[in-house]
């Protein structure tokens, strides 16, 4: 591809679903395209809790992006951070480990995604890690067995039990679904694997300031989601809202304005959204408005107000109230790939932009789901069937499928997980990184800056 062909240019940014997805529909079109993300890989979102657990690895979840879109001859891949949108010059500048990369645009697909929100409180990411990335992953695989292992030859009993309290804040589809997997793990996976501590011993806490679970699945599914956590012996403390955290533990507010500490060396945190700072970026050069989360009010067809070359999709997006989940972030790509194809071809354009819903699911545990794809609502088996159907046929590439089947089999059928290796470095990286400092680190992402496409678990 060349980048003076002469050939109208469309640039994108961000490698999550609409990213991806507007790459792929522009694929091997007369345009030039050129893709820019701070990852080399597509990341599939909704599983990043399974490489956190055991279950799957990284790559399962994180093919690469080159190996995606590499027959695609008019698409270009660009590995960078991007750091500035001049909309008057229409480009773009990337940087890559001190290494700047300026490209010009004649359209533009902004799917930066969003990044982890602590609502303000951004020092409570260095003991509750996120999970919006493979570093994330990583990072609370090490922190979640490790402190199995340290509990094991631990001879204070006080210290024991907050090696075996794990707290995940945030009771939507990732804090339900990781709170119950290591529920599991402690009671299934690792039960006969340590001499001097009982795993099944280990207490699980849900915490979140909402009255209920998955409260966006409705009330019925929400209790019965409830039930089947409390049955696995997960603790739900709903209306607990977070006011501090600390190496040792978190400070709770209860709904009756009482506080108190639960004692924890491993914290997750699964609450909270915040749009890519690229939102902002561009609320500044056009006018645009951003809500508290960092959203772009858009035009009905995705576009920024006074700039039609300027598309926003995915979780970027404050549109009719749509949520930021991955079939908003797919179909948005593609819609906005569309436009961009049929005003090369002199067509009229596309009605509206329009969200097709096509449900919500989260599994419980082995076996036990909860699903609600329009009016039919269903729980059980049948639900964990229909999420793994799901799940497996959203994943991008046949050999990705594989390897994610032949790893559900061997974990649900046989209770092992094979994907448990972890090290210090991936434990303490994050936070060693960063007191170093962006002058040896750069490109260190804040906790609450841009990242792949939010995935909550929506049916493909």
């Amino acid at each position: 591809m060349s980048a003076n062909s002469g050939k109208h240019h469309v640039v994108i940014i961000g490698s999550g679903f609409g990213g991806l997805f507007a790459a792929k529909e522009l694929g091997n079109e007369d345009v030039d395209v050129t893709l820019i993300s701070r990852t080399s890989h597509h990341l599939f979102q909704p599983l990043l809790y399974q490489v956190a657990t055991g279950i799957l690895s990284e790559g399962d979840i994180a093919p690469t992006t080159r190996d995606i879109l590499g027959h695609q001859r008019n698409v270009r891949v660009i590995l960078g951070d991007v750091k500035q949108i001049d909309v008057e010059a229409r480009t773009v500048r990337s940087e890559s480990l001190n290494q700047h990369t300026i490209t010009h645009y004649d359209s533009l697909i902004v799917a930066a995604g969003a990044g982890q929100s602590y609502f303000g409180n951004n020092h409570f990411a260095r003991f509750a890690p996120g999970m919006k990335s493979i570093d994330d992953a990583l990072e609370l695989r090490g922190r979640i067995f490790g402190s199995f292992e340290l509990a094991e030859t631990s001879t204070d009993a006080e210290q024991r039990r907050r090696l075996l309290t794990f707290v995940v804040v945030g009771a939507g589809p990732t804090g339900v679904e990781m709170a119950g997997q290591i529920a599991e793990l402690a009671q299934r996976t690792l039960a006969d694997e340590f001499r001097h501590i009982d795993p099944g011993e280990a207490r699980v806490v849900l915490l979140d300031g909402a009255p209920k679970v998955l409260p966006t699945f409705g009330d019925r599914l929400s209790d019965k989601a409830r039930r089947s956590l409390e049955k696995q012996g997960v603790e739900v403390q709903l209306e607990a809202m977070v006011t501090d955290v600390n190496q040792y533990g978190i400070e709770v507010k209860d709904g009756d304005g009482s506080h108190r500490t639960i004692e924890t060396m491993t914290k997750v945190w699964a609450a909270g959204v915040a749009g890519s700072p690229l939102g902002a970026m561009l609320a500044e050069q056009t006018d645009v408005e951003v809500d508290r989360a960092g959203r772009v009010h858009v035009e009905d067809n995705l576009t920024v107000p006074g700039h039609p070359e300027i598309f926003v999709v995915g979780d970027m997006i404050n549109l009719k109230g749509y949520p930021g989940v991955a079939q908003l972030a797919i179909q948005g790509g593609r819609y906005a790939a569309k436009e961009i194809l049929g005003r090369l071809a002199g067509k009229e354009p596309q009605a509206p932009f329009r969200y097709r819903d096509k449900g919500s699911m989260a599994t419980i545990s082995k076996y036990s789901a909860v699903a609600s794809i329009g009016r039919i609502n269903f729980t059980g088996f049948l639900a964990w069937l229909a999420w793994l159907a799901v799940h497996l046929m959203a994943m991008v590439g046949f050999k990705n499928r594989i390897s994610t089947l032949l790893n559900w089999i061997i974990t649900f059928v046989g209770d092992s997980r094979n994907e448990r290796v972890s090290t210090f470095q991936q434990v303490f990286a994050r936070t060693a990184m960063q007191d170093l400092g962006p002058s040896a680190y750069p490109n260190l992402a804040d906790p609450g800056a841009d990242g792949d496409d939010e995935l909550e678990h929506h049916a493909s």
